[in-house]
């Protein structure tokens, strides 16, 4: 039986890990942390759990077909509730709730510009289109070869799929007013790239949102890592946790083993195969000898990145009133902010911001008549200065707009607080600059012109995750381990 080892129990890891261990391999997944689930994870504080990054579940059909391959349903797993509304928006001049029902969203757009709901019902044809494709046939190559998309379904469909027109000018096709432009471009805000700058193919994304729906899954959105976990376990998979990989020792061309300090003693990994799970930059530049990069230092500093995050995790000691499960701060300058993230990267002046209330939908995450908030900046990534000093003043900033927003006072109320950026996302997952979501799907920067997902210098290192092929986002990383365990189960058939 081939033997594989995983670096990193994240989506991707434990996806990759799952299709291998179905095919018979004998597979081990070696994480640093002390659980599974990469930045999918959870803590626990004064009785307030909290996860500590996707809090957005998209694209449930993703998560249902990877399930489903394995002969399970995500419902063996866990409960999902769709949210209603979907999520609110803040502008300046108030807020405005997104229904989950179509008609009533259709009706909105109308009060906000007449005649908008025609126009919206034209741009989900083309999305869903798109999503069919992009998501069925695009997101699914290896990214190895050009020769991939002479696919004659996508070679009928390329026009249709708008890969070379940007989201900006696709947006302002359909819409002119500037709460719908806002509205409709801010999803791909975290695919890495300004409107401007990303391919209108990712208008799939809207089409997940409004008509796919914005889903919870009950207890907490580690119900997603934890049911990966159970099934791998059930497919027979290894763990180690606590187990900081060190070295990957490559002989002739071929990994031989891997050397990794786990409970503070030195143990040794062989394997026939590695797939690295963890930051694809770090296993380059730091697990292999520099002779074994398949890029250069050059090459990475020139990627673009996705964004990084200034996130905060809060508890209230008191309920609050007439609060949303997801909320949008758009009540600033939203080119100002994407500017500062992408174009000239620095602090934010004046940011964008979230906040998640989870325990609006699911009493379980907060003690009873408490409240859990979990609030995220937009920040660019590699930025130095990620200091307490920072992080408060930021802080103070969003909160008293958040207070003012929903006209009550939080800041009294607030029992347990913790923050986290730049630095921990470097010192927890060895992230590349920091960042939060991986690399910018910009056109220069999509398929086989991302990373590749095989090592160019060892012949049996393999990788996944949001820095290769599909992208960031968790369905996408689903997506990714299947697609590198596939290309293993064909080049060592």
């Amino acid at each position: 039986m081939k033997k594989v080892i995983v670096i990193g129990s994240g989506f991707a890891g434990m996806s990759a890990a799952s299709f291998l261990a179905k095919e018979g391999w004998a597979v081990t997944v070696l994480e640093k942390q002390s659980m599974p689930g990469g930045r999918g994870r959870v803590f626990s504080e004064d009785g307030f759990t909290f996860d500590m990054g996707p809090s957005w579940y998209w694209m449930p059909d993703v998560f249902e077909r990877y399930f489903n391959c394995f002969g399970k349903k995500v419902s063996n797993y866990y409960q999902l509730i769709r949210l209603d509304p979907s999520y609110r928006v803040f502008y300046n001049d108030g807020p405005i709730d997104i229904p989950a029902d179509y008609t009533a969203l259709q009706l909105l757009f109308d009060s906000i510009e007449p005649g908008s709901s025609l126009q919206l019902n034209k741009f989900l044809q083309e999305a869903a289109y798109k999503y069919e494709v992009g998501i069925n046939k695009l997101v699914h190559k290896p990214g190895k070869s050009i020769s991939e998309f002479l696919d004659i379904d996508l070679a009928k469909g390329l026009l249709r799929l708008d890969v070379f027109t940007s989201m900006k000018k696709h947006v302002r096709k359909f819409f002119q007013h500037p709460k719908l432009i806002q509205l409709i471009e801010f999803p791909v805000l975290f695919l890495g790239a300004l409107p401007a700058d990303i391919p209108a193919l990712y208008s799939l994304m809207n089409y997940a949102d409004i008509k796919l729906g914005t889903w919870y899954p009950q207890g907490g959105m580690y119900h997603i890592a934890d049911a990966m976990y159970q099934l791998a376990s059930e497919l027979g998979i290894q763990f180690k946790f606590n187990c900081d990989v060190q070295k990957i020792n490559v002989v002739n061309g071929k990994a031989t083993n891997i050397l990794a300090i786990e409970n503070n003693q030195q143990v040794n990994y062989e394997a026939d195969l590695i797939v690295g799970g963890a930051d694809y930059h770090f296993i380059e530049t730091t697990l292999l000898d520099p002779q074994y990069a398949s890029y250069s230092s050059d090459y990475w500093n020139k990627r673009v990145m996705a964004p990084s995050c200034l996130l905060y995790y809060i508890g209230l000691n008191k309920k609050l009133k007439n609060i949303s499960h997801h909320s949008l701060f758009f009540d600033v300058d939203f080119d100002k902010h994407g500017a500062e993230i992408y174009s000239t990267p620095k602090w934010p002046s004046d940011p964008l911001f979230y906040v998640s209330a989870p325990s609006v939908t699911d009493p379980t995450v907060a003690p009873e008549g408490n409240e859990n908030l979990f609030f995220l900046i937009p920040i660019a990534a590699g930025l130095e200065g990620d200091d307490d000093v920072t992080r408060e003043k930021y802080f103070e900033m969003i909160v008293n707009r958040y207070e003012k927003a929903i006209g009550q006072n939080i800041k009294e109320s607030i029992v347990y607080k913790r923050s986290y950026s730049v630095t921990d996302f470097k010192s927890d997952y060895n992230a590349f600059k920091g960042n939060a979501y991986g690399l910018a799907n910009t056109l220069m920067q999509t398929s086989i012109l991302k990373p590749s997902i095989k090592s160019k210098k060892v012949n049996n290192l393999y990788y996944t995750g949001q820095l290769t092929v599909p992208g960031p986002g968790v369905p996408p990383s689903l997506i990714s381990g299947e697609v590198v365990a596939k290309e293993i189960i064909k080049d060592f058939k």
